[in-house]
């Protein structure tokens, strides 16, 4: 199955020109390609609601270091669900011209600031305690 342009919007819109490009792939990878941002996006909102969590924490941990907390985690989580979209065009574009994936930038983006805001996050903790 290829796909065919729409004759109301000529190259405007993203899906448009996306779609232009190459060949449907598999359905198969580009569901595949669909969980990932899925599992990204709930990565997101995971981010996003330790920062609310970290805000609401109350006694738990000073407050300047509280708010840097929640303010960083919600930040993350914004940034990671910009670059959860990206990452699934990159991929989505490279499946239907048949070349090599996008390599997984975010990953180590990820593993490492969720470390250090976790080593942050006890840190803060136990001089509280």
């Amino acid at each position: 199955m290829t796909a065919t342009r729409s004759p109301r919007s000529p190259g405007g819109r993203w899906t448009d020109r996306l779609l232009a490009e190459g060949r449907d792939p598999d359905p198969r990878f580009t569901l595949a390609n669909e969980r990932t941002f899925l599992a990204w996006i709930r990565t997101a909102l995971a981010l996003v609601a330790g920062g609310v969590g970290v805000a609401l924490a109350g006694d738990l941990v000073d407050t300047p270091l509280r708010h840097v907390l929640a303010i960083g985690f919600s930040a993350a989580g914004a940034l990671l669900a910009a670059l959860a979209f990206r990452r699934w065009l990159r991929t989505e574009r490279a499946l239907r011209r048949d070349e090599p994936l996008p390599p997984p930038a975010l990953a180590p983006l990820m593993s490492y600031g969720l470390a250090v805001a976790a080593v942050a996050l006890v840190v803060a903790l136990l001089l509280t305690r």
